[in-house]
């Protein structure tokens, strides 16, 4: 089972990874959007220096990657050195194989949004697995770390300087767009993050809670527990049942409940932080 699960996460930082490099090679770099991150700063480079974008990203990621394991632990400094490994590989060898001297369409909006979605939902992919594509997302994590700041608002703070830059380097209106980039960007990554960790939490006031929990436990493999209650009108004795699962799971249990009982009462609430057995350690 070890080996399965190491497989599948390696799998999903190779298919995350990948998305990346699509996002940053055809729409990012030709467009010399600078919206943070070592890719923002490496186009950067790639101006003022005689480095290439590609030889830039790998350098600079090579040195975040020491101070990732000195902060961030060795689990996530291995997940992290492979996405970034292959992020920096991949761009150079599009950078030998498939050379890019222009943007591919003539609409920077259109490809600013290519530029934004694909990375921030591969990023995004990356951070819910406790790793990430190396670069200022190690600086973000550590800022995520050590103060109360989420995500996004963490990457938009690592991330300003670098898209400042833009306004020295680049015309204003890549400028522009590059900001308009860091801050799409810094919104789209925790909405991604939320909506992939989404689960319901349940209240459910009954009279029956056996028939409920066997279905719970031995039908959707989760757990519950239940507390005596009172109705405030009927003076009954009730029971409430709490319980959290994913969101197929949670349909499965709605329907469940109306059917053996519909008098029972169902408050059913989103949440994406929920830590313990079968959710986040």
């Amino acid at each position: 089972m070890k080996y399965k699960t190491i497989i599948k996460d390696y799998f999903l930082i190779t298919v995350s990874t990948l998305l990346i490099v699509i996002g940053v090679y055809f729409f990012k770099f030709p467009n010399n959007f600078t919206f943070g991150g070592v890719t923002g700063l490496s186009v950067v480079l790639g101006r003022v220096t005689p480095i290439s974008p590609g030889t830039a990203n790998l350098i600079l990621n090579v040195l975040l990657l020491i101070l990732g394991f000195l902060f961030l632990g060795k689990n996530f400094a291995m997940k992290t050195v492979y996405s970034s490994m292959l992020l920096s590989l991949c761009l150079s060898g599009l950078e030998r194989f498939y050379p890019m001297h222009r943007p591919l369409t003539d609409q920077p909006m259109l490809e600013l949004v290519f530029a934004v979605a694909m990375p921030a939902f591969g990023s995004a992919l990356l951070f819910n697995m406790d790793a990430s594509s190396g670069g200022t997302d190690i600086a973000a994590l550590i800022m995520k770390k050590y103060t109360s700041f989420d995500i996004g608002r963490a990457l938009f703070f690592s991330d300003l300087l670098i898209t400042l830059s833009a306004f020295f380097v680049f015309d204003i209106k890549t400028a522009l767009f590059s900001f308009f980039g860091l801050l799409a960007k810094s919104l789209a990554i925790d909405n991604v993050i939320e909506s992939i960790n989404l689960a319901k939490y349940f209240n459910v006031v009954c009279s029956n809670p056996e028939i409920i929990c066997h279905y719970i436990v031995n039908d959707l493999h989760r757990s519950a527990t239940v507390c005596d209650a009172e109705g405030a009108f009927s003076h009954k004795h009730k029971y409430i049942i709490f319980t959290a699962m994913r969101r197929p799971q949670a349909v499965q249990l709605r329907r469940f409940i109306k059917r053996v009982e519909p008098d029972a009462f169902i408050l059913i609430s989103n949440t994406s932080e929920i830590i313990g057995k079968g959710f986040h350690d």
